[in-house]
């Protein structure tokens, strides 16, 4: 072996760059994932509810109880099992004073749909009364500027 003095080693430096197409590849995977899911996590009764110019609630750290009252007139119930099945007036009394039993003080609020029987919605508010509610706020949607009614 002879050894040349004129000859050099060539030494290879490492790399320093960070190859990001794995990491763009991982996030649109996960971003139709979220787009796929995201529409299957709002569940809920479909109601058309009023529009009123009001001033929106609080946040509070407790969800409130939710009675909603579709344009047939049926009941739904936030609380307990099968939240999107019709409840009958004994049931949702029942519900709403078992969780004022656990948490006084939790609101309640009403969705009654827009083209609700009136009657139906003030049927449901009577429940509530029953059931030993004392305030009972109504959902309602902010109007679109657009329109001006």
């Amino acid at each position: 072996m002879s050894s040349c003095p004129n000859v050099r080693r060539v030494r290879r430096r490492a790399m320093s760059q960070i190859n990001v197409v794995p990491y763009i590849d991982v996030m649109l995977v996960l971003l139709v994932i979220f787009m796929i899911t995201a529409p299957l996590l709002a569940q809920g009764v479909k109601v058309d509810l009023p529009q009123a110019t009001t001033q929106p609630l609080d946040k509070s750290e407790q969800e409130p109880v939710v009675v909603t009252v579709d344009a047939k007139g049926a009941m739904y119930i936030n609380v307990g099992d099968d939240k999107d099945k019709p409840v009958d007036a004994e049931t949702l009394v029942a519900r709403v004073a078992a969780v004022l039993r656990r948490r006084p003080g939790t609101a309640v609020l009403v969705r009654g749909d827009t083209d609700a029987n009136y009657g139906k919605v003030v049927n449901a508010m009577v429940l509530l009364q029953k059931a030993g509610v004392a305030n009972v706020g109504l959902v309602t949607h902010q109007p679109d500027s657009s329109s001006n009614r």
